[in-house]
């Protein structure tokens, strides 16, 4: 069978290598063409354009991109036209995927989206659009398939695929991890401060800004993978500060706090057990205008899955020197803690367990054969 799957984003690339995998699994002629990143590459198949490519975050940005975007848009037509699959798989990356859904089920592709657009967050007149052009959606939230049941639209709660993601991968070991990024014994902070240039600049100097309050603890950035170490550098001033590239989950897993910027990582943090202070600070422009389409009372995934809160969120001014120590502080607490490790243990049971990426694959092919 021929796929053609559409990805942005580190998350979406993520995902979209998990579920390669498993449609390899179960289609030993599986031809995949795909837009994504480094680890859909590795699984293999043909990489047309690198989620890198076309990054835009914000309004502003956007509007700023927009010409690019529509000759990425029309690009993307021609290409799926010619290598005519059997499916197309949307992933996540709404305001690209929906566009192309439109074309592809008047061109009469089967479409098929993992990971919903938040539509459940916004702009919910959206789900007309995807009633009309998405043949089958398979959601990773649970809260998410309760909504699209309000508007007479059956999709499918599949899992979430981050569960599989931490179980199956590559353990370094927590000696062989400090030893190899020379960590010391010292227990460590954990700073998640975005994947993009815009929300990085916004989010990491704030969060290094607390580093001399610690003396006891050291502070290490998760390097994105997709920003070189010359864009962090100039944001590190302290000794007792590391930077780690690309080694998320490893640094996660030896974490005994972390300060993370809204979005997939709060729940990676979470699903590690690692207490954390969700974050999150936009241009003011883009701000007012999120806050007037925005309808959800939460940000982060841990409190959005559980419906209420477990982790505290900073947002905007809220998100400053003063309020984050605080809080920091507040998650450093043996009794706080305690109370968010039995959260955390209640929110995966919530996430329903692992299989996600098989389960979606086994559906996917499965319409392909009928």
């Amino acid at each position: 069978m021929k796929y053609y799957i559409i990805a942005g984003e580190a998350s979406g690339d993520l995902h979209g290598s998990n579920l390669m995998k498993a449609l390899q699994k179960i289609d030993a002629y599986a031809d995949i063409r795909f837009w994504g990143g480094d680890l859909m590459q590795d699984v293999g198949g043909f990489l047309v354009k690198h989620y890198k490519e076309r990054a835009f975050m914000g309004f502003i940005e956007v509007i700023m991109n927009l010409n690019k975007i529509f000759k990425d848009i029309s690009f993307c037509k021609e290409d799926i036209k010619a290598f005519k699959p059997d499916v197309i798989i949307f992933i996540d990356n709404s305001g690209f995927n929906l566009r192309i859904a439109k074309w592809a089920k008047q061109e009469g592709f089967k479409t098929h989206y993992y990971i919903s657009p938040q539509v459940w967050a916004s702009r919910a007149s959206r789900v007309k659009v995807i009633k009309r052009d998405i043949d089958a959606m398979y959601v990773i939230l649970p809260f998410v398939k309760n909504f699209y049941k309000k508007y007479d639209y059956d999709v499918t709660f599949v899992g979430h695929p981050l569960i599989d993601a931490i179980a199956n991968r590559d353990q370094v070991g927590e000696f062989k991890f400090r030893k190899l990024f020379d960590l010391g014994d010292q227990p460590i902070i954990a700073l998640l401060p975005g994947s993009r240039k815009q929300e990085i600049k916004k989010m990491l100097s704030v969060m290094l800004s607390l580093v001399e309050n610690y003396p006891d603890y050291q502070f290490v950035i998760a390097g994105a993978p997709s920003q070189d170490f010359s864009f962090y550098k100039p944001f590190i001033k302290s000794n007792n500060v590391k930077f780690i590239s690309n080694k998320t989950y490893d640094l996660l897993s030896v974490s005994t706090a972390a300060l993370v910027t809204s979005g997939t990582a709060t729940l990676e943090t979470a699903l590690f057990k690692v207490p954390q202070v969700v974050c999150y600070k936009a241009s003011a422009i883009s701000y007012q205008i999120a806050k007037r389409i925005i309808t959800l009372k939460f940000i982060s995934l841990v409190n959005l899955v559980m419906d209420r809160e477990v982790v505290t969120e900073l947002i905007q001014n809220d998100f400053n020197k003063k309020r984050l120590k605080k809080e920091l502080d507040n998650i450093l607490n043996p009794e706080k803690r305690k109370k968010i490790f039995l959260d955390y243990y209640e929110l995966e049971k919530t996430l329903g367990g692992k299989g996600a990426s098989e389960k979606t694959a086994h559906l996917i092919y499965k319409s392909i054969k009928c």
